[in-house]
């Protein structure tokens, strides 16, 4: 058996930015000013165009790495021949002056444990994707690079000479650095360091006590909602798939995509996951999003979108080694071209909840009829219409089971609105559509398999109707449900749980790993279904797949147990709460035992 690959990263973020911090102390991937724009550390991707902002003894030295609990900031304890010493990391961000302050600013915070480390403190950023160096300009107390876009400065109480030579140095005293781009630190480097991790975290302690996070392992969904918290692009609302490009799917396999954008595909699920949670004024921002991307177009929507709205994503390959040398590396992403026509139904769900949840007054609410209407008429000019499908076929076109599934799920919901604003005509339309779509959808029933397929005319399984049972298209308690999730397993199913997309061939070959959202997808089938004590067993083995800090990877391996993919992926987190929630309104747990 193959040794079981791990991503060593823990990460912190604001809500502006993230970066991942290495277990051996490097910052190894963070993109500034946003995230999608160029890395200012990358060695995740290159270890020699990356740049490096590392903090390490010389010689053999071990880590442990945590999350201070029930927040985004992260400690790093470094034990060497000398000593002891502690890293604590992490991007402000609290309340100030009624609005979030999250600057462009990354904090590392350095103190001895025992003994007298000796440490070398290297911090050398590149930009333009590891093509450019910065020049460094010497400050009074600090360290500016300069030929970027904006000023990047390091303001640092640790002696310039040292770290413009790279010199090791014993480690007497808390050392505090701070590396800000745009608008430099000007005030007092220890006191605002010690304020702002303290309003820091502050902020996410009371972030997760506002949150009605279920009982049901809830340390796992604490983790897993406060990493789904800063994948979100707080400017616009867009929730992005990743914060990384170009981690493969699985070795050699050239299946190395950049996720730093949001797909119209994720949005139920993300939505969904963010109620769950509580948490109305991501849900809010997020509708803010959805509805600035639509609003103005008038022939289809994309798949996907820039964080800001940006259409044109155009895809290219990057003069990079790869991580662990795996290439190509892409940036941008080509998948904005195809047509994947279960976007209308995703946009149709997503406003529900705007004519629905009585946080909301209605008489805040935008006039939304035209909207609502247009993203029918899209649903009817493709109704026949084949499309690349949820997992974005490059060379595949079919009829999907999925795309007619929230074709059904969009008309549905428009069919509530307009029963909410009485509007005879769109509930008309919309129950045109959602009877068009059922009939589409039986036409993918296989009577030999006794389940659905991936699509008209095809007996291929596809992992994505699962969504059938919980989405309750069929009805969770009946022999149906029982029968298709059956089917799904016969084909699908693999080690502890974990679940193919799809087993057949593809543009990039036969998938060789498991997207680990469809592993979750059938912990709440199970759950549907009456499989209750499946559908825990099967939650608890996933759990193992996380890393020494929590976060989930894209994908799973199911022979060795490896992470894949682009790591952490908001969507396996998002598959996570759902499937806790799921539970545990299943769950009838007494309140003494």
């Amino acid at each position: 058996m193959s040794k079981k690959h791990t991503y060593d990263y823990g990460v912190i973020g604001n809500c502006a930015f993230t970066a991942h911090v290495k277990t051996d102390t490097n910052i190894e991937w963070m993109c500034w000013p946003r995230f999608d724009s160029s890395f200012i550390f990358g060695g995740m991707l290159d270890p020699d165009k990356g740049g490096e902002f590392s903090i390490k003894p010389k010689g053999k030295f071990k880590t442990d790495q945590y999350y201070l609990e029930n927040t985004n900031i992260l400690c790093t304890e470094v034990t060497c021949a000398n000593g002891k010493y502690k890293i604590t990391d992490f991007a402000p961000r609290f309340l100030q002056y009624d609005r979030y302050y999250r600057p462009l600013m990354l904090f590392r915070k350095i103190e001895t444990i025992s003994g007298h480390p000796r440490v070398i403190v290297k911090c050398h950023p590149v930009s333009q994707y590891g093509e450019n160096r910065p020049e460094r300009n010497l400050g009074s107390s600090h360290i500016r690079y300069l030929g970027l876009d904006s000023q990047l400065r390091l303001t640092t109480n640790i002696s310039l000479n040292y770290l413009l030579e790279d010199e090791e140095f014993v480690l007497n005293e808390t050392k505090y650095l701070a590396l800000s781009y745009g608008p430099p630190l000007e005030a007092a480097l220890e006191e605002t360091s010690e304020i702002f991790l303290k309003k820091t975290k502050d902020y996410w302690r009371t972030w997760i006590k506002r949150s009605s996070i279920i009982n049901f392992y809830q340390r796992e969904a604490i983790r897993s909602a406060l990493i789904l918290k800063i994948h979100q692009y707080e400017d616009t609302g867009a929730i992005i798939a990743s914060t990384t490009m170009s981690l493969p799917e699985s070795p050699g396999s050239t299946r190395n995509w950049d996720y730093r954008y949001c797909w119209m595909r994720d949005t139920f699920y993300t939505l969904n996951a963010f109620n769950n949670v509580g948490h109305f004024e991501e849900l809010e921002q997020y509708f803010h999003y959805i509805l600035n991307v639509t609003y103005g177009e008038d022939n289809r929507y994309q798949p996907l979108y820039g964080i800001t709205g940006e259409k044109k994503l155009i895809e290219s390959e990057l003069p990079l080694k790869g991580y662990m040398g795996n290439q190509p590396v892409r940036v941008g992403n080509d998948a904005y071209t195809h047509i994947q026509n279960d976007v209308y139904g995703q946009v149709l769900v997503s406003l529900l909840p705007l004519f629905e949840d009585m946080r909301i007054l209605f008489t805040e609410k935008f006039d939304s009829r035209n909207l609502v209407m247009k993203t029918l008429s899209m649903i009817e000019k493709t109704m026949n219409e084949k499309d690349a499908g949820l997992w974005e076929f490059r060379h595949l076109s079919q009829h999907h089971c999925y795309t007619y599934l929230f074709h059904w799920a969009g008309s549905c919901a428009a069919l509530k609105i307009a029963n909410r604003l009485k509007d005879k005509e769109m509930a008309k339309m919309a129950l045109r559509l959602k009877n068009q779509s059922m009939k589409k959808i039986e036409l993918c029933y296989v009577p030999e398999k006794k389940g659905y397929s991936q699509a008209i005319g095809t007996d291929r399984m596809d992992a994505s109707t699962i969504q059938l049972i919980m989405m309750n298209y069929i009805d969770p308690g009946s022999k149906k449900a029982r029968e298709h999730l059956k089917a799904l397993e016969k084909e699908l199913l693999a080690t502890d749980g974990l679940f193919y997309r799809y087993v057949h061939k593809d543009d990039f070959g036969t998938p060789e790993v498991t997207f680990l959202i469809c592993a979750f997808w059938y912990v709440e089938a199970l759950a549907c279904v009456g499989r209750l004590d499946e559908s825990v067993k099967i939650f608890e083995n996933l759990l193992k797949y996380s890393n020494h800090v929590g976060l989930l990877s894209e994908d799973v391996d199911a022979s060795t147990g490896s992470q894949w993919g682009n790591f952490p992926q908001a969507y396996s987190h998002v598959g996570l709460l759902n499937a806790a929630s799921r539970i545990a309104r299943k769950i009838d747990q007494p309140m003494f035992y």
